[in-house]
């Protein structure tokens, strides 16, 4: 099919359902679109470690007004209809997906499979119904390594009027910038790290600042959101100072809340916890990074005014997402293989290419966001039940996201704690593992490692939900 055909499907397409919102597991039905919320990508200049302003930083702005700094955190309601207008003010094609929302699949952002480019200039319409409360975040899926790794990631919160009470929030958006001397960008990435575990930052943030301070209640419990946007670090998140018990995973409640210790989560996936703070004002807590040898601090919340007194243990656990439970009596099995190759080069893409192939899925490497990509990794039947049986083959840890549908880890040979369900699995190295869902969201649906270097050489691949 042309691209001018193909182009013309999609566009079509995405009118089409705009009319409509589709949650997983749940019937279309047509909705009156609220005002939509304007988003612009767009170029600032920002000053992000010690060493000078970096230039032509990423961003998105709302309405009119010129941005200033970070991508807002941008806030929904579950089961009530949103719309975004994205207008692309930037010197590349761009589009957002919105990471980790089971919404319908011509709003999920893949160009050339879900929707066209937005090019320079040009708009996109989004519109749909979040059917899930929880963090999640928004991104482009082209030319991610540079327009993530330069700015696009910011955090979505879907509220839920069901929640417990408490007496703060902070949404902290975790990432890291590839800066140089005088702050200007390096390149986004080394062949040799793209090969291994990917290519680390140098400049550590939280909010797009180095170790920041928030104040928040003493005595009170203390909502905190953490979403890993970076484009490749892991991160073990741990609390010193008070109390902190782990509510929901990747935009889903825990059915028991459980303690805080030291909790693994890499590049795409979301973290809630809550937090008692001390009664004392002034006293400190921080949360870290307790990966490696070399512990540090990404956040500090500063107890202020007088203590509240509440008690952790009246935490109730948030209400259930809904989310499908697999048939395992009757589900068929999916096997799938991650591993390292050495195939062949990508293929020229609009959205970019490393110029390398690393990673494969099933031994076939993604060819990159081309008009004609590789089959789908396995044709799904709506409705149906399926179990995939992943397995990674290779000495690194791969954050496997899947994009529009939500799993639940069944079993594995690494860990004790299953989470519940989610639509990304840190996959550590040697890790076999299970995964039970029900193909409730027709369309295509992207499947792959979102350490981006590894996704952007070949280790992505797609369902097709028919």
């Amino acid at each position: 099919m042309s691209a001018i055909s193909r182009r013309t499907l999609l566009k079509g397409s995405a009118v089409t359902a705009a009319c409509f919102s589709l949650g997983a597991g749940l019937s279309a039905r047509s909705r009156a679109a609220p005002s939509p919320l304007l988003l612009k990508a767009q170029f600032i200049d920002a000053r992000l470690g010690n060493d000078g302003v970096t230039r032509k930083v990423m961003t998105y702005g709302t309405g009119d007004a010129a941005a200033t700094g970070m991508p807002p955190v941008i806030r929904m309601r579950k089961g009530e209809p949103f719309a975004a207008r994205l207008l692309n003010g930037l010197d590349e094609p761009t589009t957002i997906h919105w990471h980790g929302l089971r919404i319908v699949n011509a709003m999920d952002g893949v160009p050339e499979m879900t929707q066209p480019y937005v090019y320079p200039g040009d708009s996109f319409d989004y519109a749909f119904t979040p059917p899930d409360a929880g963090t999640f975040w928004y991104h482009p899926h082209c030319n991610t390594l540079t327009q993530m790794g330069h700015g696009l990631t910011g955090v979505i919160v879907v509220e839920d009027p069901a929640d417990p009470v408490f007496d703060a929030e902070i949404v902290i958006n975790l990432r890291d910038w590839r800066l140089g001397n005088g702050g200007a960008f390096l390149a986004p990435f080394k062949p040799r790290d793209a090969a291994r575990g990917g290519t680390y930052g140098t400049i550590r943030t939280a909010n797009w600042q180095q170790e920041p301070v928030y104040d928040a209640p003493s005595g009170g419990l203390v909502r905190v959101r953490l979403a890993a946007t970076d484009v490749t670090r892991i991160y073990t998140l741990g609390t010193e100072g008070a109390a902190a018990m782990v509510i929901a995973l990747d935009g889903n409640p825990v059915e028991t809340p459980f303690p805080l210790d030291r909790l693994d989560f890499g590049p795409g996936q979301r973290v809630e916890l809550v937090l008692r703070m001390p009664d004392a004002e002034g006293t400190v807590v921080r949360l870290g990074n307790f990966r490696g040898s070399s512990p540090w601090t990404i956040a500090t919340l500063r107890a202020a005014g007088a203590s509240l007194k509440r008690d952790i243990r009246d935490m109730k656990p948030l209400p259930a997402n809904p989310v499908l439970e697999a048939d395992l009596s009757v589900a068929e099995r999916i096997p799938l293989d991650f591993t390292a190759t050495a195939e062949h080069a990508p293929a020229p893409s609009i959205c970019g290419t490393l110029g390398y192939t690393f990673w494969a899925i099933n031994k076939v490497p993604w060819p990159g966001d081309t008009l004609d990509p590789v089959a789908p990794l396995s044709e799904l039947k709506l409705g149906r039940s399926y179990v995939l049986q992943v397995r990674n083959r290779t000495p690194h840890a791969h954050p496997i996201h899947l994009h529009g549908l939500s799993f639940r880890i069944l079993n594995s040979n690494k860990r004790t704690i299953l989470p519940p369900p989610t639509d990304t699995i840190l996959l550590l190295p040697d890790e076999q593992a299970e995964l039970g869902l029900v193909a409730d969201n027709l369309g295509d649906w992207l499947l792959h490692c979102h350490v981006i270097e590894h996704q952007k050489t070949g280790m992505s691949g797609y369902f097709r939900v028919a």
